[in-house]
Parts: structure tokens; sequence; C-alpha cells
């Protein structure tokens, strides 16, 4: 009987504390005017290799004249440029054929300037890709 009690204990903590965490994602508002949120993935098959990069206005105004570099040897092709990102928007983005994949330069008007490196997805036997 104590033994209930304790699991019924911990149980309805956690759900309390699961409930919570929740109502504190679902709500959250994004407090800066100007956010950025880059989100490079690079998938490494075994015959080829696939890339792309998530940008994501985390802000509450929108972005204007927003470049996208993908390093590379400086051609113009390496750097692609988007006019507009509305609050909440994203969009995907592929980079060109001979870009090194190793970082990803974003930066836009307002002093907003992020770089990130490509990261990989974890490996699961059995799934595709894998």
């Amino acid at each position: 009987m104590q033994r209930r009690l304790i699991f019924a204990s911990i149980g309805g903590a956690s759900a309390l504390a699961l409930t919570v965490l929740l109502l504190f994602s679902v709500f959250a508002t994004s407090t800066k005017d100007y956010a950025i949120d880059i989100d490079p993935i690079k998938d490494n098959q075994f015959l080829f290799s696939t890339a792309r990069v998530t940008l994501t206005n985390t802000g509450k105004l929108p972005l204007t004249n927003i470049a996208v570099n993908y390093g590379g040897s400086g051609s113009a092709n390496a750097i692609e440029k988007l006019a507009l990102l509305s609050p909440g928007e994203k969009v995907l983005l592929s980079p060109p054929e001979n870009s090194p994949l190793q970082s990803v330069t974003v930066t836009a008007d307002h002093g907003l300037s992020i770089t990130k490196a490509y990261r990989t997805p974890l490996k699961i036997p059995g799934m595709m890709g894998s």
C-alpha cells in the first residue's frame, strides 16, 4: 500500500511538471524584436551527401536583407540573398554544389550575424539513410 502511494506521488509530480513545461513552451513569446535561428544539416549517405539550411525568424518584427553565406571560394553563388522573412516564417534552403559544408553565416539588417557549423543527424540502424 505504501509503495503504491509513493509511485502515485512520483507519477503525479511528473505529470504536473510536464504540464507546466508544455504550457511554458506553447505560450512562450519572443522577447527580441530581431532574432533568427539557423539549422544547417549535412546528411552523409553511402553514395552521396545532402545538405539543407533552415532559417526561422524568431523575432517579433520582420527581418530584411538577409544574406546566407555557405562558405567556399568566395564566388557569388556561395551567397544567397532573401529580401524579407516575416515573424515566425521558416525557409528551407539548399547550399550550392561546391559548398564545403563546414559552416553557414547568416547576416541581416539590425546587426544580426550568426555562424553555425553543420550538424549531422543521428543514424539509427534499420532506418532509411542509415
